[in-house]
């Protein structure tokens, strides 16, 4: 067929412009620091340099303490205008920090501040300062403002030099500061002078900059750390490494940038921005314990960790002799300071006070914390079908098929191509009947094509964002000439969320779910492939103040209209790639674009323990790595490693060769299907992690410095991590690795998962490995539930039988919880589950309620205890007494696992014929 010579000319432009080739990570395709003027002119400040003060120190009638922050000695070509300050505390020792330009004195334009991310809940328990108390801090000449945080710490405004902290109350030892460098500053916005020139120009691309410099920066120090870590997302290890100092390694001479960017093949090992922004940092160390700060802010931002000796010469803290800190520098680029202190002092507490102001991580349906099948793209419905009868074939379980943007009519989302998927609704329906799901993609970028209903309602009724010009700004993606929904405006949201409706999502069920691409936004043509920072979004807010959000706001929208189109009874499951602090309310996210290399798996552990830490507990990375071809042992070891993943997904690009588990030989399908069995058989356990997560924030996978503050050894080791409180993970990184290094922390022993060896902690082991599994182990003093029949998919475990293990430490005790509900709906907020809390204790195993359920709904189980193993057991009865039955049943040796015919002996109690959600005890006689 003829086209048009321009047509032709476009198809050739894009073909180029989204090839593989095109796709590989450039350095100079992204702004550094010194091509970032922001950033730049923050970095070249000195200590020592704000020169502001607090004055009009007051409590308002909303109980916060207020402030003018003006300048000491004004400057000829300053603005002079006072900034407006307040603190506000909340209970759990929260300190809240705001600095504004004043409403009062007409201001260009207002300031953005990040709506619908602090929780009502937070908001609601804000506590009014009573009375203000002043003092004389270090030698000043002036008087510093104290209020009251809780009955241990208390929040200081020093007035002259001006500065933020918080202190512990008994010694008066600082935690947390703000400007003790004197390193705070606050571009006020300006009318142009004549002949001033604000526009910036990167690679072709011109940002008209029309309100010009508006930058906030300051620095803030962590006293008594020993690291700092957080800040996602960036392919780094766990500990932050200096950005600034002596002794800067070669490739983190940058500040660690938090700008959501599509980077295709992301380097492992560098501080550039990837997909998400949180700004969030936590510190620990052995001395204090931990403290985090958070910046509520949504420009592009820029921060330092700064190496000893950065200051030197220049110092100008007074520190008590022999206190450690580690000083950071944060940058951004508009918006206003809305931060946050938290104060721990826990590890475990810092992460419950950030996600007690962000929200904390949503409950998933069962079926989503089980395996997931991807790839850019299955075919048609025969591969569907294919792909899934095959899993069955093998015995291989898996909860979750996806498709890609190959399955829409020419990249129109909520659609079907008809030729190669002309039945969705009996395509999804035939998986469910095996208890599986489906996942489809619905990216932002939306095909500018009249006849396509989505972009026709959108242009009407303005739902799109607008370019400097105020016409529907027009960017290049996966469709060619596209136009992006504008989610920051909610109205425009809630018609979003209606689009997921059966009605209007033609061919989908119930039993379909979402994944949502390319939400930083991506922009094939913009700057940094993304959208021109002068975009303009509802109430004439600019790109630049709230691109970090842009996803999040996505993400949002499309799980309340999940939550819609089930009339609110269905919890929904959405995968974002991009997000921002509040998006664990919303689902899951993974860490993008990764390559099929050794590397890669080595730093998908500390990126997803770092999400974890700050809020995104429900995350993983594609296993196998989407770009490039794993070798085969490669392959198997990330499936290992992927099967602790909080989410677990394995998926690859279209121009990779096909690697479904069964496409390496026997013995391969072997390795990997034991490596997904064993996710199965610790769904109980990960699902009440969720539960856990749910509840308070802790993270269902954890670095082990959480469950072990005090061990120094912990603090950088990054290469293993703790599932829960009770499993340990020891990943493999390298080929043909045979021996591998394995530190197990504390006093007490932990039990090799596959033989029930065990080892004493608070030592490193040298340990030989084989091909069959990393190694994995179970925490003496734990109690963890299994569930070990072999199903198609999680749904069709509903019913099964559970094993506890039982791992005794030296004073042969234990305890663990298990909760259940019923795995799809929001009935749990209402009561509907079992929370049980087992604990053996002088011979006795006991199973009773571990909360109190609210309200008179209900969730009953017929479920029943099959198996419980005894590791670490130092007697050796024969038998048991199980009450309130007066029941007597053996102890015998029994396999460790049910799979694999060479699984060790262990002293088992076989069919106690105890209910999992009554309360019994067992009697070792």
């Amino acid at each position: 067929m003829r086209r048009a010579p321009q047509l032709i000319c476009h198809i050739i432009f894009f073909l180029l412009l989204v090839s593989p080739l095109a796709f590989s990570w450039k350095k100079d395709e992204f702004r550094n620091c010194d091509q970032t003027p922001f950033c730049k002119r923050a970095r070249s400040r000195k200590s020592g340099s704000c020169n502001l003060i607090a004055t009009d120190v007051s409590i308002s009638g909303d109980g916060d303490l207020i402030a003018k922050l003006i300048q000491k000695t004004p400057e000829s070509d300053a603005i002079n205008k006072p900034l407006l300050l307040s603190l506000s505390i909340y209970q759990d020792g929260t300190l809240r920090l705001k600095i504004d330009e004043d409403p009062s004195l007409d201001p260009l334009k207002k300031r953005f501040e990040v709506p619908d991310v602090i929780v009502d809940d937070f908001l609601n328990k804000k506590l009014y300062l009573q009375r203000l108390s002043e003092e004389k801090i270090d030698g000043d000449m002036g008087v510093s403002s104290v209020i009251y945080l809780d009955n241990e710490y208390e929040g200081v405004l020093r007035h002259d030099p001006f500065e933020v902290f918080v202190r512990q109350k008994d010694n008066k030892k600082r935690v947390l500061s703000i400007n003790s460098h004197g390193l705070f500053d606050f571009e006020q916005l300006r009318q142009k002078s004549e002949g001033e020139n604000w526009e910036e120009r990167f690679r072709g691309h011109t940002d008209s900059r029309p309100y010009g410099p508006q930058s906030i920066s300051f620095d803030v120090s962590f006293y008594g750390a020993d690291f700092v870590y957080g800040i996602p997302e960036h392919a780094t290890s766990l500990a932050l490494k200096p950005t600034k100092g002596p002794n800067v390694e070669d490739n983190y001479s940058e500040p660690y940038r938090l700008f959501n960017l599509d980077v295709f093949e992301y380097l492992h090992e560098s501080p550039f921005g990837l997909y998400g922004s949180i700004p969030f940092i936590i510190s620990h160390g052995n001395s204090r314990g931990s403290s985090g700060f958070f910046w509520l802010n949504a420009a592009e931002m820029q921060i330092d960790v700064l190496g000893k000796g950065w200051n030197a010469g220049e110092d100008q803290i007074m520190m008590q002799s022999g206190e450690k800190r580690i000083d950071t520098l944060w940058m951004t680029e508009a918006g206003v300071l809305d931060a946050f202190f938290f104060m721990g002092p826990g590890p475990k507490d810092v992460v419950r006070q950030y996600t007690s102001v962000t929200g904390r991580p949503s409950m998933p349906q069962l079926f989503a914390t089980g395996y997931h099948q991807c790839r850019w793209n299955y075919r048609d419905e025969e591969d569907v079908y294919n792909v899934d009868s095959k899993f069955d074939e093998h015995d291989i379980p898996y909860d979750v098929l996806w498709l890609d943007i190959e399955h829409t009519n020419g990249k129109r989302y909520f659609t079907w191509d008809k030729v190669l998927f002309p039945n969705p609704e009996e395509m999804q329906n035939k998986l469910a009947a095996k208890g599986r799901h489906m996942v489809t993609i619905v990216d932002p970028h939306i095909k500018r094509d009249d006849s396509y209903h989505i972009h026709k309602e959108a242009s009407e009724n303005g739902y799109y964002v607008k370019d400097a010009t105020g016409k529907d700004f027009d960017g290049w993606c996966w469709p060619g000439s596209s136009s992006y929904i504008d989610m920051v405006n909610p109205q425009i949201r809630s018609w979003w969320g209606d689009k997921f409706s059966y009605d209007n999502y033609v061919g989908s069920t119930p039993s379909l779910y979402i994944w949502n691409d390319m939400n930083e936004p991506s922009v094939f043509n913009g700057p940094e492939v993304t959208m021109p920072r002068d975009a303009l979004h509802h109430g004439g807010v600019e790109h630049r103040e709230l691109h970090n959000a842009y996803g999040y706001y996505f993400h949002m929208a499309t799980s309340d209209g999940l939550v819609k189109r089930g009339d609110g009874k269905d919890r929904p499951f959405v995968l974002s790639r991009a997000f921002f602090p509040g998006s664990q309310r919303y689902g899951a996210v993974w860490t993008g674009d990764n390559t099929a290399e050794w590397d890669h798996l080595r730093v998908s552990v500390p990126m997803i323990l770092t999400l974890g830490l700050t809020g995104m507990s429900f995350s993983g990375a594609d296993v196998g790595g989407f770009f490039g071809n794993p070798e085969t042992e490669l392959l198997v070891r990330w499936y290992q490693v992927g099967a602790y993943y909080p989410f677990f997904r394995a998926h690859a690009h279209h121009d990779t060769k096909r690697r479904e588990p069964w496409l390496f030989g026997e013995r391969n399908t072997e390795l990997i299907s034991d490596a997904i069995h064993t996710r199965y058989i610790y769904l109980p356990y990960f699902y009440t992690l969720f539960r856990e997560a749910n509840m308070s924030g802790t993270p269902v996978v954890r670095p082990l410095w959480m469950e072990f503050p005090d061990d120094e050894e912990t603090y950088c080791n990054d290469e293993a991590f703790m599932v829960g409180n009770s499993l340990l993970v020891q990943g493999i990184y390298t080929a043909q690795t045979k021996q591998v290094s394995v530190y197990l922390p504390g006093d007490q022993s932990w039990y090799d998962m596959r033989t029930g060896t065990a080892y004493k902690g608070g030592k490193r082991y040298k340990l030989d490995v084989s091909e069959e599994s990393i190694p994995s182990f179970q925490r003496a003093g734990t109690i963890v539930p299994r569930r070990d029949r072999s199903r198609r998919s999680s749904t069709q475990m509903e019913n099964d039988p559970y094993t506890l293990v039982i791992a005794l430490n030296s004073t042969q005790e234990a305890e663990g919880e298990l909760y259940i509900d019923d795995g799809k709906s929001f009935e749990f907020l209402k009561g509907a589950y079992i929370h049980r809390r087992f604990k053996f204790s002088k011979g006795i195993l006991s199973s009773s309620s571990a909360s109190a359920t609210v309200g008179g709904n209900k969730y009953s189980t017929d479920c029943t205890v099959e198996r419980i193993l005894l590791l670490g057991m130092s007697s050796r009865s024969k038998s048991a007494l199980v009450e309130p039955s007066n029941e007597k049943v053996e102890i015998e040796l029994g396999p460790l696992r049910l799979r694999g015919e060479q699984s060790p002996s262990v002293l088992t109690i076989r069919k106690p014929n105890v209910r999992i959600a009554d309360d019994w005890s067992i009697n070792i006689l």
